[in-house]
């Protein structure tokens, strides 16, 4: 089993039944391989993005809580990294979630990622390799 790095958009489809990605998210959660791994900037961006309900955010956050995430921790010594990153992909530009991304990345060895965003295919981690996006 594969551990697979997922960023905000795939988890605000799952929870939103509105949004256009919300029928890959739930087939891509149903045909998934391994653990799925996210950072704290990210849960903090999808429960800003699932605002519109507070059940919708309870429910997201119960979903983690039974197993359905794991969460890199972060350390104060990632922080050089994400400067890094962020200024190395400033053009594109980098958020702070993807770069915690990166970090996870490359702090675990992962090399896959489930993103609707288009950045990924265009970061890379210190070692120069792209990450696999598994969800498109």
């Amino acid at each position: 089993m594969q551990n697979i790095l997922v960023d905000a958009g795939p988890l605000i489809a799952l929870f939103d039944k509105s949004d256009n990605y919300h029928a890959r998210a739930v087939a891509f959660l149903k045909r998934k391989q391994g653990t799925l791994i996210t950072t704290w900037p990210v849960v903090t961006e999808v429960s800003h993005m699932l605002d519109f309900s507070t059940t919708t955010q309870i429910n997201f956050l119960k979903w983690i809580n039974r197993g359905g995430l794991h969460i890199f921790e972060l350390e104060f010594s990632h922080v050089i990294r994400m400067i890094e990153l962020s200024e190395k992909f400033s053009d594109v530009p980098m958020d702070l979630a993807d770069a915690t991304l990166i970090v996870a990345s490359e702090a675990r060895a992962i090399t896959k990622v489930a993103s609707i965003d288009s950045g990924f295919y265009i970061y890379r981690d210190i070692l120069n390799k792209y990450l696999s996006n598994v969800f498109i």
